[in-house]
């Protein structure tokens, strides 16, 4: 399920790379651009079961011919795995299990917080903000990732 950097060298600039932030009530969802350089907050899945969830990710994935998939990993603030990261990680062995698409997990410590900072300073009205911000968490765990394979 998961590749090393070396692996994406051939193709990192060719496809699309899916963010995710994996909540218990929504999925924050964003995309890179086609270069891999930038990414923007998609849309957010209301979570509605696991299969149905599953297949909200995958259709998203082969409409945007989405290459890799980069999953927030809600760390405890020591670094250790608690709950939520391990129903985070089943969540995803799901989704692995329907998508060939390669994915890698991202520390995703303080990014709702971030999101959160970033959509208040941006002025976003008081009623769409907390849906609004898991998608902009999304969009920080990929952006994070794709600052990172540039370097």
């Amino acid at each position: 399920m998961h590749r090393e950097k070396g692996h994406f060298s051939n193709w990192r600039h060719k496809t699309r790379s899916l963010g995710l932030d994996i909540g218990d009530k929504r999925i924050g969802v964003a995309l890179s651009d086609p270069g891999g350089v930038l990414a923007s907050p998609l849309t957010i899945i209301e979570r509605s079961g696991e299969s149905a969830d599953v297949e909200a990710i995958t259709s998203i994935i082969h409409q945007h011919q989405v290459g890799r998939v980069i999953v927030g990993l809600p760390r405890s603030m020591d670094g250790s795995i608690g709950r939520q990261a391990e129903k985070v990680k089943s969540f995803v062995q799901g989704l692995h299990n329907q998508t060939h698409a390669p994915v890698e997990f991202r520390d995703e410590r303080l990014t709702t917080v971030s999101a959160r900072r970033l959509m208040r300073e941006a002025a976003a009205g008081k009623s769409r903000r907390r849906v609004r911000d898991d998608a902009v968490a999304a969009a920080l765990i990929l952006q994070g990732y794709l600052d990172e394979i540039h370097e």
